[in-house]
């Protein structure tokens, strides 16, 4: 029988509230109070306990957490507990964003803009894009902020030259940063941080003038989202706090004097969405699994028939993900596409 040691499970599972804001009752990007409800969802990926709502604005699309969890709920709900289950079909779904077919991709986009001297990439993780986009970009001096040490570790296996641990809205960070960059980088970064419109605030300001911006990130308007609901894999909550719809980062991006040179949705798209539906929908439908903060863990027999059930299960994703691969082509030319890629260019 698994040992559940109190010290693993998170502290917000006895006291939710002290991790959420207030609920909003307009519009966190244009303040309107035509909201109307899109979900209500527990962690389906990580089986931790709490209710999570998504609400979406009436007027300009808007999608958002609500009521939205503090920094500290973030960081609990993105720490992983020992002993905690994981769902392997779903975690690697969710890894295709960050390929490095990808990653190579998105260089490639940036080939046209030229050879940056300086490189800036938010919320880096490992800095795994920068290491790949040095193949495209050998001269440039990539560095890396992320909210995690994880930078830090990038920086000691060479993929960044610099590493910068927070976040760039930190007027600490962003001050000794500012109009330093000829390139700043979002890869699915937006859509954790609790004010999207911020960031790309502090993006800007850490462009030198001319300098380019490059943001992917999922698209609330994707038909799969209503489709889905709560088992579109995107939600990915309570991980996802804003869902942006292209239209909204588009004027606010030509707003603060930006020239958009690229708003696509076909070389990004995720071929995911049926497959990752499946996956949380059958992991949902099976006995819940051991977590470390059940106070009576399962009887050996159904963990492991939950085991069986799942491998016997795997066939069904494999089949949903050669459907999502069969309908890409159809589906990054339309309204069913799920990720955008935006690239601006900052007023001379």
């Amino acid at each position: 029988m698994p040992a559940h040691p109190a010290s693993s499970a998170p502290p917000a599972l006895q006291t939710t509230a002290r991790v959420h804001e207030p609920r909003r009752e307009d519009c966190p990007w244009c303040g309107s109070g035509r909201l109307r409800h899109r979900l209500r969802t527990g962690d389906l990926r990580q089986y931790k306990p709490g209710g999570f709502t998504v609400d979406a604005c009436r007027d300009c699309g808007h999608t958002f957490q609500n009521p939205r969890l503090t920094l500290e709920g973030l960081a609990l709900y993105h720490r992983t507990a020992r002993g905690a289950p994981r769902d392997p079909a779903s975690d690697g779904l969710l890894a295709l964003r960050s390929s490095p077919r990808r990653h190579r991709s998105a260089a490639r986009a940036m080939l046209r803009c030229g050879e940056p001297e300086s490189w800036l990439d938010v919320g880096t993780g490992h800095a795994r894009f920068p290491s790949t986009a040095r193949q495209f970009f050998p001269y440039t001096a990539f560095d890396g902020l992320d909210p995690t040490p994880r930078v830090v570790r990038a920086r000691s296996a060479d993929r960044v030259e610099e590493a910068h641990v927070g976040r760039l809205t930190d007027p600490g960070i962003a001050g000794p940063l500012r109009a330093r960059y000829d390139v700043v980088s979002m890869l699915h970064h937006l859509e954790g941080t609790p004010d999207p419109r911020a960031e790309l605030r502090a993006a800007l300001a850490v462009l030198r003038p001319g300098g380019h911006l490059l943001i992917e990130t999922l698209s609330p308007r994707s038909v799969f989202a209503a489709l889905l609901g709560r088992w579109w894999l995107p939600y990915d909550q309570p991980r996802h706090l804003h869902l942006l719809p292209p239209q909204n980062v588009r004027a606010e991006l030509e707003s603060a004097g930006c020239e958009v040179l690229t708003l696509d949705h076909r070389p990004v798209h995720v071929p995911h969405d049926l497959a990752g539906a499946t996956s949380l929908a059958l992991s949902h439908a099976l006995p819940a699994p051991d977590t470390p903060w059940r106070a009576v863990p399962p009887p050996p027999v159904q963990r492991h028939a939950r085991t069986a059930l799942l491998r016997a299960g795997l066939p069904l994703v494999a089949v949903a993900a050669l459907a999502d691969h069969l309908i890409a082509p159809v589906a990054r030319r339309t309204r069913f596409a799920n990720t955008y890629r935006v690239i601006a260019r900052k007023a001379p």
